[in-house]
């Protein structure tokens, strides 16, 4: 990054900071629930297996809409799509929180998908035509928010959870009310018309290759990703606030590794030398974890270590993705991350009902196993992957497409 862009970065227009602002919440929440699946689970006498679908219905659903909202923006426009996802993310964020039954949570957290799906796919490219110092501005200011919002979250769930399992949700409607009104009064609509996007162009862009396989592998990876973040709070046997500082350490390793340990080793090395080199080392913490499953201290290094690896891996991955096709990026990212984020919403539930059969070791396992096959999916494919090697360019296509591919 240059260091006119770096200068230039901290001072844009208010219209640039009230949908940074927005982002920084809808980051939020990923990981702010995790504080509170015990409290929650007690609360609503609800099972592991149950409470671990509050991350499926909301990953599920803000996949599969990942797949329309292209569509959907291009007709009726950035700022009405921004303002739609984030009139939904208050409203069953609200519902989540008077909610009396595990069932209706889960249910309006798929909802709370849908918005999250909505705000995200747009918001980086309202903010790359509105950011001051070009396209390299508005991916500081992207990776600024997506850092600071998963770091963020764990911590002020645990926070409003020790006070009860509705506060952070309460915490995100309020948080939510405001970057509404943000949007509302200080973006403007742009006057570029964009072309309608085909509503088959995500579709068949998993028809290549490579792309194809990057997916894949990205849904493997996702599963040891979920594994990590929404089954650990039920072993690591801490309250909200333990918990919620546990993954605020875990979201701050990512962060780092995300925005600056991954540039650099992909100044050094291949893409897929990467990928192929910490997807290993991440499935030796996966196992580790499950080895050191009963110790409370020794858990939460392996989930500190396990945020450096995913930082690096997320980037990596979405860099490769951008290289792997010659479709418009936007296109290529909802469809890889639909696939992604399936396994995602599979992961939670699969865990907890691993743990109750058979031990708390066995559902990092299983996450490592998953792990290596989406290393060995990377492997056997590397014919197909050789391409992405290359340098890319068009830093503001690759914005939007980080946006797309890590949100989740």
């Amino acid at each position: 990054m240059s260091g006119t862009t770096q200068g230039s970065v901290w001072r844009q227009p208010a219209q640039v900071w009230a949908v940074a602002f927005a982002c920084v919440v809808a980051f939020m929440g990923i990981g702010l629930v995790d504080p509170i699946l015990p409290a929650i689970a007690e609360s609503l006498e609800a099972s592991p297996v149950e409470t671990e679908l509050l991350f499926t219905s909301y990953l599920l659903v803000t996949g599969l809409a990942m797949l329309v909202t292209s569509w959907i923006s291009s007709r009726i426009g950035a700022k009405a799509t921004l303002l739609i996802g984030l009139g939904l993310i208050v409203a069953f964020a609200l519902l989540c929180a008077v909610s009396g039954s595990v069932d209706a949570v889960i249910g309006f957290r798929a909802g709370w998908g849908l918005g999250n799906a909505l705000f995200i796919s747009t918001a980086l490219a309202t903010i790359v035509g509105a950011a001051a110092g070009g396209s390299g501005a508005a991916i500081v200011l992207y990776e600024a928010a997506l850092g600071l919002g998963i770091a963020v979250g764990p911590l002020l769930g645990g926070l409003l959870g020790e006070m009860s399992w509705r506060g952070p949700f309460f915490g995100v409607v309020a948080l939510m009310s405001i970057g509404f009104i943000a949007v509302l009064t200080l973006v403007r609509d742009s006057g570029d018309k964009r072309a309608p996007m085909p509503f088959s162009a995500p579709f068949r862009a998993l028809g290549r290759p490579a792309l194809a396989i990057l997916a894949v592998a990205a849904l493997f990876y996702n599963i040891g990703f979920f594994v990590l973040l929404a089954f650990s709070p039920f072993p690591l046997g801490f309250g909200a606030m333990g918990i919620g500082f546990t993954f605020f350490g875990w979201g701050l390793a990512l962060a780092i590794t995300s925005v600056w340990v991954a540039p650099a080793l992909m100044r050094r090395m291949s893409r897929t030398s990467i990928i192929l080199l910490t997807l290993p080392l991440l499935a030796v913490d996966l196992v580790a974890a499950g080895l050191v499953v009963g110790s409370s201290a020794a858990l939460v290094a392996c989930i500190i270590v396990g945020g450096l690896l995913l930082g690096v891996m997320n980037t990596v991955l979405t860099e490769a993705v951008m290289e792997a096709t010659d479709l418009p990026r936007s296109v290529a990212s909802s469809a890889y991350s639909a696939v992604r984020f399936l396994g995602g919403a599979m992961a939670p539930p699969v865990a907890a009902a691993l743990a109750h059969a058979f031990g708390d070791t066995v559902p990092y396992l299983f996450a490592a196993a998953s792990v290596l096959i989406a290393a060995l999916t990377v492997l056997f494919g590397r014919r197909a992957l050789a391409h992405i090697d290359d340098e890319g360019d068009g830093a503001a296509e690759d914005a939007e497409a980080i946006l797309m591919g890590d949100a989740a």
